[in-house]
């Protein structure tokens, strides 16, 4: 199986690239970023159809899978990213044979019913533009799976482990308490009465190797979670007790922009588990070892 990884060098990229080399797939990596072994710089909001097509040519892979866009920003830097670029990607892979996976996000759903999980048919009602543009994003690979593309998007959940990013929950988590083990200090955190669910970023690898491989995608979106769904503030509990930190953890910091204002969220990944065989693998207290033991300490000032 050859694979061609745009954003390969993100969080999930690069998780997903060292698993699929170990599964014996041969990985082709493309990213504006540079990464050694064989790999393509490529823009794609910038570098247009044309320049995306010659890289896929190049690379000559059976699946594009799609790590690329930007989770911060302006709205024009999330439109580009999310909107943009999608578009020139499903452009250039029309009327050729190469699957895509293309990577999605919880955050289209926006809120969601208390208490419910959420499946692939709800309304989606997303409540942060990131959320807006990456929905964007799933409905332009919708229409071109209707015009013959062989595509699916995941949508994941609340991805925890090794090198999790400062600009979501774990990451940040993390780094505040080293930094505070480190040259003192307290933890300051948004509320963390929001549910959640949270799922190891390995088993989201897992199931993106697994939508490259199984020989249909029957249908076009599927949830990737670990199908429960905790408090927030759980996750933080376990990072403190692993971190072996004792002091105050306050919540009276701004709220994330991108999930603010959904109160409960948690996946049925029913779909899923039938499409794809996968089931994910590893529960948070794992997760959340693995993200604090790859933590770098702050240097001390």
């Amino acid at each position: 199986m050859r694979l061609l990884i745009i954003g390969a060098s993100s969080y999930l990229g690069g998780h997903l690239r060292r698993q699929a080399a170990a599964a014996g797939c041969s990985v082709t990596t493309a990213g504006r970023s540079g990464l050694p072994g064989g790999h393509y710089r490529l823009d794609l909001a910038a570098d247009g159809v044309e320049g995306i097509a010659g890289v896929i040519t190049a690379a000559d892979p059976d699946v594009v899978i799609n790590c690329a866009g930007a989770t911060t920003g302006s709205p024009e830097v999330l439109a580009a990213a999310n909107i943009t670029a999608v578009h020139a990607l499903v452009t250039a892979m029309l009327g050729g044979t190469v699957r895509l996976v293309h990577i999605g996000s919880a955050a289209e759903y926006g809120g969601t019913e208390p208490g419910v999980p959420v499946t692939e048919s709800a309304p989606v009602q997303p409540s942060s533009v990131y959320g807006v543009t990456k929905l964007a994003g799933t409905r332009l690979v919708q229409l071109a799976r209707t015009a013959g593309l062989d595509a699916v998007v995941l949508r994941v959940f609340n991805a925890v482990g090794a090198g999790a990013p400062a600009d979501g929950l774990p990451g940040q988590a993390a780094a505040q308490l080293r930094r505070a083990l480190a040259v003192g200090g307290e933890v300051r955190l948004g509320p963390l009465d929001g549910v959640r669910d949270f799922v190891d970023v390995r088993d989201v690898a897992g199931a993106v190797l697994a939508a490259a491989t199984v020989p249909a995608l029957p249908h076009p979106v599927l949830n990737v979670g670990s199908g429960t769904g905790l408090p927030a503030r759980v996750l933080v509990k376990e990072l403190v007790a692993v971190s072996g930190y004792d002091g105050v953890v306050h919540e009276d910091a701004p709220g994330s922009a991108r999930s603010a204002a959904m109160s409960f969220q948690q996946a049925d990944i029913t779909r899923a588990r039938q499409d794809l065989g996968w089931a994910p693998r590893r529960d948070l207290a794992e997760s959340v070892a693995d993200l604090w033991e790859a933590a770098q300490p702050e240097a001390p000032r």
